[in-house]
């Protein structure tokens, strides 16, 4: 099969994904009713159309933040030269929890919409930072500086979130359900900035494909075929904040996608990151889809966190992947 069939057929289920996604919840809504509302405003009660409106706003969600991830991975570890870097390294989740703590404890924020753009700017600022570091002395961006500086950020991030929490205990439960990761209780109005940002760095990595091919053959070859290697790189770690930081604003820290999904898209699909990041945008999408849907079931009426379900999901494919990698060298 090639590989735009294997997309297709990838783009195929993500779209029965997100089906199921409207279908599912505490209480059941089944595809055909969904499908005649499109076309028969009465084919539902005023209580499911309540629910599949919740439903859509969470699915649309869930596709923005599992592609952006996904796509931000791959390019962070196009960018570091490592197969176990993901977006994280920028310490964007740190930057975006220590900015979540910081407002709802010295500015008193609780909103929503003022959380979303409190997270999004302490993770921009966090992978602002970093990248800085990382590209001091030396004229270009150096991926083991970023590993460095990405380590520190998280480290001070981390330590200013916690020196608050001590200080306000009622900051616990925000902080807690922010690293947790949730898709619930988000608003389309409220989150359309951020899902305009995901679009077009999801736009902007497609762009940089064929560069991140070229810089991938090694910094003498890029340079000796007219690539300016600085400059792509600036560009690469613009969308990764993009991405990285607008998820995190979005759905707190969720873990493993944007480190798992790039290599299982390489594994089936192709390392042409021309094929490569769309197909990390549709399994990002796809899995986080499944991880959520899952979520809301297993437990009802609560829900699990959706960061939970990734993680334990992905853990043990982590693990698995570093098994298989140790076996074959």
């Amino acid at each position: 099969m090639t590989a735009a069939a294997k997309l297709g057929l990838g783009l195929l289920i993500l779209v029965a994904c997100m089906g199921l996604s409207l279908a599912t919840g505490a209480t059941w809504i089944s595809p055909a009713a969904i499908v005649r509302s499109v076309w028969q405003a009465d084919a539902l009660s005023a209580i499911e159309h309540v629910l599949l409106d919740t439903r859509l706003t969470r699915t649309l969600m869930a596709v923005a933040v599992g592609s952006s991830l996904a796509v931000a991975g791959a390019l962070m570890q196009a960018l570091t030269r490592n197969p176990l870097a993901s977006p994280g390294l920028f310490g964007i989740n740190a930057g975006a929890t220590f900015a979540i703590i910081a407002c709802s404890s010295l500015l008193a924020l609780s909103s929503m919409s003022q959380w979303l753009w409190c997270a999004f700017i302490g993770a921009a600022v966090a992978g602002t930072i970093v990248w800085v570091i990382g590209n001091r002395g030396q004229g270009s961006l150096n991926p083991l500086r970023i590993v460095l500086a990405g380590a520190a950020i998280t480290a001070l991030f981390t330590a200013f979130s916690q020196a608050l929490l001590v200080v306000n205990q009622d900051g616990l439960d925000t902080v807690l359900f922010w690293l947790a990761g949730s898709l619930s209780e988000r608003e389309l109005s409220t989150a359309a900035p951020l899902l305009v940002c995901v679009v077009m760095g999801l736009v902007g990595a497609l762009v940089l494909a064929g560069q991140v091919n070229v810089l991938n053959t090694g910094e003498a070859i890029a340079t000796a075929l007219g690539q300016r290697t600085g400059l792509i790189r600036l560009m690469m770690s613009v969308v990764i904040i993009a991405l990285a930081g607008s998820a995190v604003a979005l759905a707190g820290s969720i873990g493993f996608i944007g480190l798992l999904v790039p290599h299982m898209v390489r594994k089936t699909l192709s390392i042409d990151h021309r094929w490569l990041l769309p197909g990390c945008a549709v399994l990002g999408a796809t899995l986080l889809l499944l991880a959520d849907t899952l979520a809301r079931v297993v437990i009802v009426p609560q829900e699990v966190p959706v960061g939970v379900m990734t993680a334990l999901f992905g853990a043990p494919f982590f693990i698995a992947l570093v098994r298989r990698g140790a076996r074959y060298g």
